[in-house]
């Protein structure tokens, strides 16, 4: 299937112009903006990128095919292949932009629903699949592409990646750490606390927080009286809004904040203003607690459909681009349909393993105990036969 939105091509006019930040909302303040809905390329005085037109396309190339892994992931917990999901549908921007942001030696601290920051880390999409089949705790070696295992417990990756920052100045290295969270986790006290101790210690970590307007059925204004990146400023660091569906802007915010980390100047809290256009979960309902209207709104501000408005525009990428990159998520598709069912199941005894290093005589009754209840099956089958 076609995954990236369809545009309807308009007449070639101007790439650039000059524009004060946009707001979704009258009501909500200034963001940082390079590429409008429309597909228009803006200049922001503080935040400027310079990309090759192969780097737009790889930007581009990179949403589609995270886009087309999450929908495939999508189906096949609907299938019974997978005991949960969570779907990252709308914050592709937000990932990619951010995710092309880091240098090979910044370390990734996610959530769950990072997809497309593991896929810029160059983290297989099938591994992000093993831990919701149930057959494995998360699947890679988070030291082989620093890219940490995804962590299910809300806000607690942010004191992980506080404390990890804080050995990195230690020890005199010039890369950064970047920990992801959602609107709902900068409630938790883990996120506040981390805040606190990056603040102090100097930490060089930036703290990217999607805001996707819902924490389950929770909107926004449940969390916070105040737009979330104003909180840094009661913890001494800057903090900055930008349009979360405007991949180009990520990437320039983003890289700007690891760039200072890098020097020495601390923490930023980057808040990518986006919308989660799918369900919390495959468990959630979102029909129960948000309109329709709300999420046809954000529908046009869809990031792929925006970023290939400008390519086509612009004429920096053509037909046969947008063909062979259908024909290359549709290839995606089948090879993560494939290695999932193909998932060998885990031995259930290696459930009492790792537990501690130097064992235990409890686990050592309880594995005896399970060992039994295994085999009473195998006794039972064989009574039977």
């Amino acid at each position: 299937m076609t995954v990236e939105s369809t545009a309807a091509r308009r007449p070639r006019r101007s790439s650039k112009r000059t524009s004060a930040a946009k707001t979704p909302q009258s009501s909500e303040p200034p963001l940082v903006q390079l590429l409008t809905p429309e597909g228009e390329r803006v200049e922001h005085p503080d935040y400027g990128i310079d990309l090759t037109a192969d780097e737009i396309r790889g930007l581009y190339r990179d949403m589609v095919l995270t886009r087309r892994f999450d929908a495939e992931a999508t189906a096949l917990q609907r299938q019974g292949e997978l005991g949960l999901w969570a779907s990252l549908l709308g914050q592709e921007a937000a990932q990619i932009g951010s995710g092309r942001a880091l240098r090979d030696d910044d370390y990734v601290f996610p959530t769950y629903r990072e997809h497309g920051v593991a896929w810029c880390r160059g983290v297989d999409p099938t591994n992000l699949l093993g831990m919701f089949r149930g057959v494995n705790h998360g699947g890679w070696d988070p030291n082989t592409n620093n890219f940490h295992l995804y962590t299910i417990v809300i806000g607690s990756q942010t004191l992980h990646a506080t404390g990890y920052a804080m050995g990195v100045a230690k020890d005199g290295a010039d890369s950064a750490v970047i920990a992801y969270f959602g609107d709902g986790a900068s409630s938790q006290g883990d996120v506040a606390e981390a805040f606190t101790f990056s603040a102090v210690y100097n930490a060089p970590v930036v703290f990217f927080c999607q805001n996707n307007q819902w924490a389950i059925s929770e909107p926004t204004e449940r969390q916070t009286r105040v737009p979330l990146y104003q909180r840094a400023q009661g913890y001494g660091f800057p903090g900055v809004r930008v349009d979360g569906n405007d991949v180009l802007a990520c990437l320039a915010v983003t890289k700007s904040a690891l760039e200072r980390a890098r020097r020495g100047e601390g923490p930023t809290l980057v808040e990518a203003f986006t919308y989660r256009m799918g369900a919390h979960t495959t468990s959630d309902d979102p029909t129960k607690y948000r309109a329709d209207e709300e999420r046809a709104a954000w529908e046009a501000k869809d990031p792929i459909l925006r970023l290939r408005t400008y390519l086509e525009r612009e004429k920096i990428a053509d037909e046969a681009f947008f063909t062979a990159l259908d024909e290359e998520s549709e290839t995606l598709g089948k090879r993560v349909r494939e290695a999932v069912r193909a998932m060998p199941d885990p031995d259930p005894m290696s459930l009492f393993e790792h537990g501690y290093a130097d064992g235990s005589s409890l686990v050592d009754e309880e594995r005896a105990q399970f060992a039994a209840y295994q085999a009473s099956f195998a006794d039972s089958a064989e009574e039977g036969n």
